[in-house]
């Protein structure tokens, strides 16, 4: 069987990958997690019949960690102590970063109901692999989007997505241990289901998504 591949670069003067051990200061992992990467991928182009699979990231730019603060209005504050408004949110973020990122398109492996356009196309005989990588590739050139692209917080949008440019370069010298690193949060079907992976290695500034 023939096989379908997509790749973009991704920067941004602001990330956060949330380590979810580190509470409510949360720290960021130094690279995204499979579900955004994931994201990323999908934000450009969504198919029905087809899952985005992330297979690699690359690291391009140092791995400079910065202290931020905002104030957070959302449904997960402590009302009993803060019912009203908004309270700070400290957080260890990562800045000034850059990415490559790699994925295999494949056949989605979960009953899901179709709509009825997605029927007619299969019904037709539509390559929806094939169908998926041109039209990304269409959209990575023209800067078009399915969804709003963002580095891991939605306010943290990027400054560049698209193709590979000829100046960057993966930082080689990059040598991490992760211990326990967040893979997924949740299952194909939709439901919350968190999977770590532990002992994951980035070498020579490369993480396979195991």
């Amino acid at each position: 069987m023939k096989q379908y591949n997509v790749s973009l670069e991704i920067s941004g003067p602001t990330a956060m990958w949330t380590r979810p051990d580190t509470g409510d200061t949360p720290v960021s992992y130094p690279v995204p997690t499979y579900s955004a990467a994931k994201g990323i991928f999908e934000s450009i182009v969504r198919i029905e019949t087809v899952d985005i699979v992330p297979t690699t990231v690359e690291i391009c730019s140092p791995i400079v960690y910065h202290n931020y603060a905002t104030n957070y209005g959302g449904p997960l504050r402590k009302t009993s102590i803060m019912p009203y408004g908004s309270y700070q949110l400290l957080a260890t973020v990562l800045i000034n970063v850059c990415y490559r990122l790699y994925a295999d398109i494949r056949p989605a492996k979960f009953n899901r109901p179709l709509s009825e356009k997605a029927r007619l196309q299969a019904g037709r005989g539509l390559n929806a692999l094939h169908a998926c990588q041109d039209m990304f590739i269409r959209r990575l050139e023209k800067g078009q989007w399915y969804d709003t692209p963002f580095l891991g917080w939605r306010e943290f949008v990027p400054d560049y997505l698209g193709p590979f440019r000829e100046t960057t370069r993966v930082h080689e010298s990059i040598k991490l241990d992760l211990q326990s690193f967040l893979f997924s949060v949740f299952e194909p079907s939709g439901g919350r289901q968190p999977v770590y992976k532990q002992d994951q290695k980035i070498l020579n500034g490369r993480l396979e998504y195991a």
